[in-house]
């Protein structure tokens, strides 16, 4: 059973502060070092134990990236019109291009009936990850629910156990989208995180 430890509580929201304070000069600088590595190993040090390794392997989401498109916060939808809390970050890519895994852990949600389109959630200790507007569609298989893109030859059945930066599935257009992109979303013991937190994190901590 695959297991995450991370700093909780006020520790933890404190290192998300700090990062908050860096600035939107630094969230350029480190989103430019992120085009780069697409798959890498990210050490990050526990703000209480310094030896520990608590994030381990971790990876960028998007295969042939190609910029971000809207980011976490209030904006106003592309489709609606209106002020909105956006509660991902949206990474363009070419259409069809794969998705990889953040972190391992096991599939625990599967939908395509919603705004986000054909999606996957995956769930890594206390981290829920989750991906949105996706080739493919959820179908009942032999075993069970599972996202099904066959010319992507993708198949993720609820439950499978995903290490980190498998391929899960592909860019595409499914749910209400106005371009291919991946819509990608954090949850910490059920509150939403910044994702570009997330990559900032990874990224100013490579050892």
């Amino acid at each position: 059973m695959f297991k995450l430890t991370l700093p909780k509580g006020k520790m933890f929201k404190l290192a998300l502060k700090k990062w908050l304070v860096i600035g939107v000069s630094l969230f350029l600088v480190t989103f430019s070092l992120i085009v780069t590595f697409h798959y890498t190993t990210v050490p990050v040090r526990s703000q209480t134990v310094a030896s520990a390794n608590l994030w381990g392997k971790a990876s960028f989401p998007v295969e042939n990236f190609q910029r971000y498109t809207s980011p976490f916060g209030y904006r106003i939808h592309p489709v609606t019109g209106r002020r909105q809390f956006h509660s991902g970050l949206d990474i363009a890519a070419p259409l069809g291009s794969y998705i990889r895994n953040w972190w391992g852990g096991e599939v625990v949600g599967l939908s395509d009936n919603t705004a986000c389109g054909t999606m996957i959630t995956i769930r890594s200790g206390a981290w829920n990850h989750t991906y949105c507007h996706m080739m493919g569609a959820i179908e009942n298989t032999n075993r069970g629910r599972a996202l099904v893109d066959r010319q992507g030859g993708i198949f993720i059945p609820q439950g499978l156990t995903v290490p980190t930066g498998a391929r899960i599935g592909r860019i595409g257009m499914t749910g209400r989208t106005t371009g291919p992109h991946l819509h990608w979303e954090f949850r910490l013991n059920g509150e939403r995180v910044d994702p570009g937190e997330i990559l900032r994190r990874m990224y100013a901590q490579r050892g």
